[in-house]
């Protein structure tokens, strides 16, 4: 049997992961009190049993003590049952603006005064309940399988990386690499972890065949490629990233932004963007999505 224990932040995804993975042939239960485990997973973790694939998705709950369901894992662990763990994070930023957009409660955005006679209950700031929340889930992220950050992730590649590991049995390595071409004259991408100004590049912009295509298009990108510098610098960054990427896994980084600019982010950026996606793409053990801010023109 594959036995999945789908966890994480709140508003994380979980609800989603769960879908994606009933959709692929996984028996979901969500949402199954913690003193219930340990029962659950005796009467349907078994040898004969009929279920091949299990996903169970376990919260973080405001009446609910999830030191136990940790420890009931470590002991699942002990007595040798053999789960993997998906753990569904969000930026803070991204967590609040989901809350607010959905008008739900936070779980943890009630929690108990000191007064134990009157037990009265007192409202906490969402800003805290997800703070209270990574507390509590620091150790569980620190021992999940597979981390899917879905601050900027799209649910069709949530679905297809799922399917990558869930489906295909392909390798997975908890680090999800965004390229993100743009324009400086609209500013650098606020979440860019590393930027590269493709401006030394002559600008296809100046030819009038090609000012009002992108670099989508075949004939700005064999201009563009036709210089050598540019295979050259895309040679030189592709060799700084297989250096890069497995020390930031190894260091616990799970969501990395390559910003690629040039001046209106039409031409130049997006051929290289593209460049660098399909050489990242043929042999890759990451997930990789790519954004083209702004290919098309704007006007304020």
């Amino acid at each position: 049997m594959r036995f999945v224990i789908v966890t994480g932040m709140s508003g994380g995804g979980k609800r989603t992961a769960l879908k994606m993975l009933e959709d692929i042939g996984f028996y979901c239960v969500d949402n199954l009190p913690v003193p219930l485990l340990e029962k659950f997973f005796e009467l349907i973790v078994t040898p004969n049993s009929e279920i091949s694939k299990l996903a169970l998705g376990l919260d973080v709950r405001a009446d609910q003590n999830f030191k136990e369901a940790e420890d009931i894992l470590r002991k699942m662990k002990e007595d040798g049952y053999s789960f993997e763990l998906l753990f569904m994070e969000a930026s803070d930023a991204v967590l609040i603006k989901r809350y607010k957009e959905s008008r739900r409660i936070h779980p943890l955005a009630m929690s108990q005064t000191d007064d134990r006679d009157t037990h009265q209950t007192a409202a906490v700031s969402l800003e805290d309940g997800i703070k209270k929340e990574r507390k509590i889930l620091e150790n569980v992220k620190k021992k999940a399988d597979y981390i899917f950050d879905t601050s900027n992730l799209l649910t069709r590649v949530l679905k297809e990386e799922l399917d990558k590991i869930f489906v295909q049995n392909e390798e997975y390595n908890n680090l999800m690499i965004r390229i993100i071409s743009f324009g400086f004259k609209y500013g650098i991408p606020a979440d860019a972890d590393m930027v590269f100004d493709v401006r030394f590049l002559p600008n296809p912009f100046y030819i009038d065949e090609l000012k009002h295509l992108t670099g989508n298009d075949k004939a700005v990108q064999d201009y563009v490629m036709s210089y050598p510098e540019a295979g050259e610098f895309l040679d030189k960054l592709c060799d700084m990233l297989s250096f890069l990427l497995p020390n930031y896994v190894k260091e616990g980084k799970h969501q990395l932004v390559i910003g690629i600019g040039c001046t209106g982010g039409k031409h130049r950026s997006v051929t290289l963007a593209n460049e660098l996606f399909h050489r990242m793409n043929d042999k890759r053990k990451y997930g990789l999505t790519i954004t083209h801010r702004d290919q098309y023109e704007k006007s304020f």
